[in-house]
């Protein structure tokens, strides 16, 4: 496995703090790396993979695409792309969609169509509220939205035209609303920044207010998407309706695409303002619909809520054992996190990796679990009891030095 490593080191960019695994291969919520050893993989590739690794379904929708078209320009129709919005249309509450290749691009869209529509609808406004700890993706734009200046400061002066607020805070949207405001954009549940659930009304008062002045709600589901918070929308889990929605990493199910939605009444986007080379290509197009289709018709999406349920459970009887290292157990659905009292998530995953198990250290103080939709009981409860073990190795490792 090192030689693997030491390649990555010679040739790729710097950018990732890799975990020292090396997957070749998945089935399912279990990969192996190159030397054989299995795990359980709860991160499925930042919450991506949500029927898993290689799910028969998708397999089989990108060999035949893959064998009829890959790639057209969307100057022509394409049969999978239109099945793809449309039953994303016909499950939701939004009215169209664009699709893209990525999260950062949804969003990227998002904050045009918010941009334009302030132009046209609140006397050239462009100003869009959003979160501290948030996190909206890694282009400039979408990273200026992002509301944590860890991931800012390299990279100054940022675009303007953002006001970021406290989450779960609405005093704060109120306070921060002006003339140039065109838009609130908020994450469901923050999952980046540490899995923050907000109070139960929040969006509701949020809703609210943006009806009321006339602003644009702009959900960012790319993580909270596609069943993760045990409903098809997080959106759902709250008692809203967004007016404009981003989408992307579970509704590939691994496969490269993004979409951002919006209802009827604020498609301000005419031909020529917005575009994609390969968005909403023939293959992804087609993965994705695969995707989206199993999801629904096979109830995952009620298993993975159930499953959720289970796994929460599990971690709170971990937390109850073990109170001196463990502050919190949160989350919503298969998105869940525990928070230490002190800085060892990095020790634990290390923990976690020699035990067979696969977590995401999302803070240098909490863990985040992210596992398939259609993780099976046993794994969860394998999951939890490997979690254990390595917690408690972590805390020896670092109580001696």
């Amino acid at each position: 496995m090192n030689q693997y490593i030491e390649t990555e080191k010679q040739y790729y960019m710097g950018t990732v703090r890799r975990q020292p695994v090396v997957i070749e291969r998945g089935q399912g919520s279990r990969v192996w790396d190159t030397d054989g050893k299995e795990y359980l993989d709860f991160t499925a590739g930042w919450a991506v993979d949500c029927l898993g690794h290689c799910p028969p379904v998708m397999v089989q929708a990108i060999a035949e695409q893959a064998s009829t078209l890959i790639q057209t320009s969307n100057q022509f129709y394409t049969l999978p792309q239109l099945k793809l919005v449309q039953i994303l249309v016909e499950n939701s509450a939004l009215d169209k969609v664009f699709l893209c290749n990525s999260g950062a691009e949804a969003n990227e869209g998002a904050i045009k169509l918010a941009r334009k529509y302030g132009r046209e609808n609140r006397n050239g406004a462009v100003e869009i509220i959003t979160a501290l700890d948030s996190f909206h993706g890694r282009t400039l734009g979408s990273l200026a939205a992002t509301g944590n200046p860890h991931y800012q400061a390299n990279f100054q002066p940022l675009m303007t035209g953002f006001v970021h607020v406290p989450y779960g805070d609405i005093e704060a949207i109120r306070k921060a609303t002006n003339q140039n405001t065109c838009a609130v954009m908020l994450e469901p549940v923050q999952g980046e920044g540490g899995v923050n659930v907000p109070p139960a009304d929040y969006l509701q008062e949020v809703r609210a207010w943006c009806d009321q002045e006339g602003l644009l709600l702009i959900l960012d589901e790319i993580q909270t998407g596609i069943g993760r918070l045990g409903t098809l929308f997080g959106y759902e889990q709250f008692g809203v309706e967004p007016d404009v929605m981003t989408l992307a990493k579970a509704m590939g199910g691994g496969v490269p695409i993004g979409a951002f939605m919006c209802k009827d009444s604020c498609d301000v986007l005419r031909p020529g303002d917005h575009g994609s080379t390969y968005g909403g290509n023939a293959l992804t197009a087609a993965a994705a619909y695969a995707v989206v289709k199993e999801v629904i018709d096979g109830g995952w999406v009620d298993h993975g809520r159930v499953m959720g349920e289970r796994l929460k459970a599990g971690l709170e009887r971990v937390k109850a054992a073990h109170e001196d290292s463990v502050k919190e157990v949160r989350g919503m659905g298969l998105l869940l996190a525990v928070e230490f009292h002190e800085a060892i998530a990095g020790e634990v995953v290390t923990s976690c990796n020699a035990g067979g198990l696969l977590l995401n250290p999302v803070r240098p103080t909490a863990v985040r679990f992210m596992p398939a939709l259609n993780v099976s009981d046993a794994e969860v409860d394998i999951a939890v009891d490997r979690f254990e073990r390595a917690l408690v190795d972590a805390v020896e490792r670092v109580s001696k030095g």
